[in-house]
């Protein structure tokens, strides 16, 4: 078994008496209990699978297991493939562990997956954020010995507004675009930001979609999630039919021939790397300060919750986000993984050539 195993957790870890109940593999997270990996980036007999975003759901698997949310909507990107699902809070006997799903958070249908062997508990987070956001199913914490959690905005200078404050924001500038006879375009991830943004400024006049957005909204009602009515562009959708509307579209579709097919428009883009001046200034767009993962402050208040003596960090500022950990008294490693964390440069799934 490649990548961090037994003997290199032990080194960083000293204090485990016995083997983990995971491992840290080239594969990805692995219960060899259980004989199944957790959101592994690379193709593996059983996948447990904390939400679908194309970096923690990928093609190639023999089997998948995961919430209903997240199934189809990874079946609508990854096509036909032998998943089962599992209701949040349910539990099931998988080899030598038992196995549950918990809610994240983070988009709609993520889960933190509990895996517990003998009375020890570990628990993985996928990606997650502490505060509600109107869509995705409330983040609960659960207790745990050992907590593998993400750490994307790992650093105090993040820290998120309310989410009806940031709306709001949205609102406002949309509508000035409006007044001024133009269509305002928000560059947005075709999963869980796109459908929160709708669901935020909705009943403030149309939303148009790119069809990468489309196709995932039409998933998530399919599953009994409230998205509010849409209207994707294609043939005779543009800026004319639709004045002053607002378009929600793939971050890689901003500034390409299709978005200037709505004449007259401003672009944004919403992301928690706009906290960031010198994101702002390279990406040349307005912009507004929208997260799906935990800030500073939920980092914290989720560790905490969790109740977890011993953490492992993946994906962010892992090394600053470890050593803040060290000082309030856990254990804290680092784990090496293949995740892109919020807003990657490129999105698997964007589409933007029709």
């Amino acid at each position: 078994m490649g990548g961090l195993a037994w003997a290199a957790l032990h080194a960083i870890l000293p204090g485990m008496a016995q083997s983990p109940v995971l491992t840290f593999t080239d594969k990805g997270i692995y219960c060899p209990d259980g004989d199944f990996f957790i959101d592994p980036w690379r193709a593996v007999g059983r996948a447990l699978i904390t939400h679908a975003h194309s970096d923690h759901a990928r093609s190639g698997h023999g089997a998948y297991l995961s919430t209903p949310g997240t199934d189809i909507v990874m079946r609508h990107r990854l096509g036909a493939v032998a998943s089962e699902t599992m209701a949040y809070g349910t539990t099931c006997q998988i080899g030598g562990v038992t196995v549950s799903f918990h809610p994240a958070g983070h988009v709609p249908g993520s889960a933190m997956i509990r895996v517990e062997r003998k009375g020890e508990v570990w628990v993985v987070s996928g990606d997650y954020k502490v505060a509600t956001d109107g869509l995705a199913e409330p983040w609960q914490p659960v207790s745990c010995h050992t907590f593998i959690s993400e750490c994307t905005f790992g650093l105090p200078v993040f820290r998120w507004e309310e989410n009806a404050t940031v709306m709001a924001r949205i609102r406002d500038w949309w509508a000035r675009n409006a007044a001024a006879g133009k269509v305002s375009i928000l560059g947005a991830y075709s999963l869980g930001k796109a459908q929160r943004l709708m669901v935020g400024v909705a009943g403030a006049g149309p939303i148009l979609t790119h069809g990468a957005v489309e196709g995932t909204c039409e998933a998530l009602r399919a599953a009994g999630y409230a998205i509010p009515d849409t209207v994707r562009v294609g043939p005779g959708v543009d800026g004319k039919s639709h004045p002053g509307a607002l378009v929600i579209a793939p971050p890689s579709a901003l500034g390409t021939p299709w978005a200037g097919r709505f004449g007259p428009s401003e672009s944004a883009f919403a992301s928690g790397w706009m906290a960031l001046r010198g994101v702002r200034r390279r990406r040349g767009t307005a912009g507004f300060i929208v997260s799906d993962h935990a800030d500073w402050p939920g980092l914290n208040t989720a560790i905490r919750e969790m109740g977890a003596s011993r953490v492992f960090v993946t994906h962010g500022y892992t090394t600053p986000f470890r050593k803040w950990l060290e000082t309030q008294g856990y254990e804290a490693g680092i784990v090496a993984t293949e995740y892109a964390g919020d807003d990657a440069a490129a999105e698997a799934e964007a589409g933007v050539t029709e």
